[in-house]
């Protein structure tokens, strides 16, 4: 927009600044192109920790659920029950159905229960932090999933690790995606959320990297609460085709979630499953997601988080705190699944898990079989 800009200007001022503008802009869509390319690899490498506290002993464990609609807090628990199983402990959940209100609730309720520890499922930290802070009075220890917007311990909650994976490489991966496929013209549409500092976060990362491509632009940037999408997004999808029409060519979501709810408006605008907008989601690579991304059925990629191993590594983690060792400082790498690659890393289940061993190993730290 900037070289428009110029243009119009003064035609003297294209020589000097056009051709360094463009330079820079190839430039720019090459390192997507490169992101991108590094980020379908094969994740068939463990890169996690090899050494830790063996297994503490029986304890109880309540898995808090933000909203177990949510694919991504549904995966991890799947994965945490799995591994509690390995280490001998007893598990259970409660679903806080994807309010603030319900998720309090659900968190007194797990207090209740007197356990020896809570996962925070999805819920934020900073909005439940009331909550934490009474578990914490009663001896609780608590670990996070998507908790915070960063990974390890969060400043200021209870919380003795949040495991995640980086959200501003996922919010850089996804925005490189649409960048680098658009060949740097993307007009795009951000769906974010501001009911938690993580999705924001990666929302208006997201953003900032649309900007940094001379040539894409920032059609429209939607805060739409992930706990209404399927009231919200049919209409707005309709709204949004018709102030935007062609300009809008790729969509950043920060959860796979928006575009179960899409298909139904695009396909009644005519526009073909493969056709823009080219959607593109931040995490957390559901089941559906990749249902559609295989079927190229409005829905180009996904940026998963490993949801099972990360259900394993809230297990380890909370073993770690039970022998009083510090967090185990691992942070999933970003891994971005399309069509070609989505066969790969657990694709025939329609879920990242990587084929790395990461169970095997885990079991081999705590000295389980």
């Amino acid at each position: 927009m900037k070289s428009r800009n110029l243009l119009l200007a003064a035609a003297s001022a294209v020589a000097l600044m056009a051709i360094p503008m463009v330079a820079h802009a190839d430039a720019f869509v090459d390192e997507a192109k490169a992101v991108v390319a590094k980020a379908v690899g094969r994740a068939d490498k463990w890169d996690g920790p090899t050494t830790g506290p063996k297994a503490v002993g029986k304890k109880t464990v309540v898995y808090v659920a933000g909203d177990m609609r949510n694919g991504g807090i549904l995966g991890v628990s799947q994965g945490a029950k799995e591994a509690a199983e390995a280490i001998g402990w007893d598990y259970r959940e409660i679903d806080g159905q994807g309010t603030v209100s319900g998720q309090a609730t659900a968190l007194s309720q797990a207090i209740a229960l007197k356990p020896d520890a809570i996962i925070v499922g999805g819920s934020d930290a900073v909005e439940q932090k009331a909550g934490l802070e009474g578990a914490a009075k009663e001896g609780i220890l608590m670990v996070g999933w998507h908790s915070g917007p960063v990974p390890g311990p969060l400043a200021g909650t209870p919380i003795f690790a949040n495991v995640t994976t980086d959200a501003m490489e996922v919010a850089k991966v996804a925005a490189m995606k649409a960048i680098a496929d658009s060949d740097g013209k993307a007009g795009v549409v951000v769906f974010a959320d501001s009911t938690y500092a993580i999705a924001i976060a990666k929302g208006r990362a997201m953003e900032e990297w649309i900007k940094k491509c001379a040539g894409c632009s920032v059609v429209s940037f939607q805060d739409t609460p992930l706990a209404d999408v399927s009231t919200r997004i049919p209409q707005l999808t309709t709204t949004l085709l018709q102030q935007n029409g062609a300009k809008w060519t790729h969509s950043l979501a920060i959860n796979d979630l928006y575009y179960d709810f899409m298909p139904p408006a695009l396909q009644a605008a005519g526009i073909a499953g493969d056709g823009d907008p080219q959607n593109i989601s931040a995490g957390d690579g559901s089941e559906s997601a990749y249902q559609r991304i295989r079927a190229k059925d409005h829905q180009a990629a996904t940026v998963p988080e490993p949801l099972t191993m990360q259900g394993w590594q809230l297990i380890d983690e909370l073993n770690r705190a039970f022998a009083g060792e510090k967090w185990s400082g691992y942070v999933p790498g970003v891994h971005l699944v399309t069509p070609d690659n989505v066969a790969f890393d657990g694709g025939p289940k329609n879920v990242f898990d990587p084929d790395n061993g990461y169970r095997a190993e885990y079991k081999k730290i705590w000295g389980v079989q």
